[in-house]
């Protein structure tokens, strides 16, 4: 069989482009720790409501306009349900299920990420305007989806 010798160096050029690549991500991820984030808090999905802090959901302040609220999505509601936070606050959200697999969106904000039962799923967002924001279940669980939703609050 014969191969071009343009088809020649297009291969070689091609596998050095491959292996250029993966010595990259391979130098990235191993030797200088860069990895990409996971779930390392777990949690039993049995046992939420009795385990420290989702057995007392909320919002709390824990230091200067930074506030935790610890959230429990299960069906077709999250708890607490109405939430209060002044404006040019940071909330970190950490939330968990207690039976199906979630949403949790903020329309207009880049919060979103998926709750699974088992594990906790955190995020951060500072909230700069005032007004209502919608909290939502992106993630169909159920005949009562579309009313899964938690209304934020932030006063100017």
């Amino acid at each position: 069989m014969h191969i071009h010798k343009y088809e020649k160096i297009w291969l070689w050029a091609g596998a050095a482009c491959l292996t250029l690549f993966l010595l990259i991500v391979g130098v990235s991820a191993f030797a200088m720790g860069d990895q990409p984030p996971s779930h390392m808090e777990t949690i039993d999905p049995e046992k939420v409501v009795v385990t420290a802090p989702f057995d007392k959901p909320g919002l709390t302040r824990v230091g200067e306009k930074q506030y935790e609220a610890v959230m429990l999505a299960q069906a077709f509601t999250y708890t607490p349900s109405k939430m209060s936070v002044p404006k040019g606050s940071t909330v970190h959200f950490k939330v968990t299920s207690t039976d199906v697999v979630h949403g949790f969106e903020i329309p207009a904000t880049n919060v979103n990420m998926m709750v699974t039962p088992g594990y906790v799923s955190k995020i951060s967002y500072t909230f700069k305007k005032p007004g209502k924001y919608l909290i939502l279940c992106n993630e169909y669980c159920g005949a009562g989806h579309q009313v899964m939703a938690v209304t934020l609050e932030v006063t100017a």
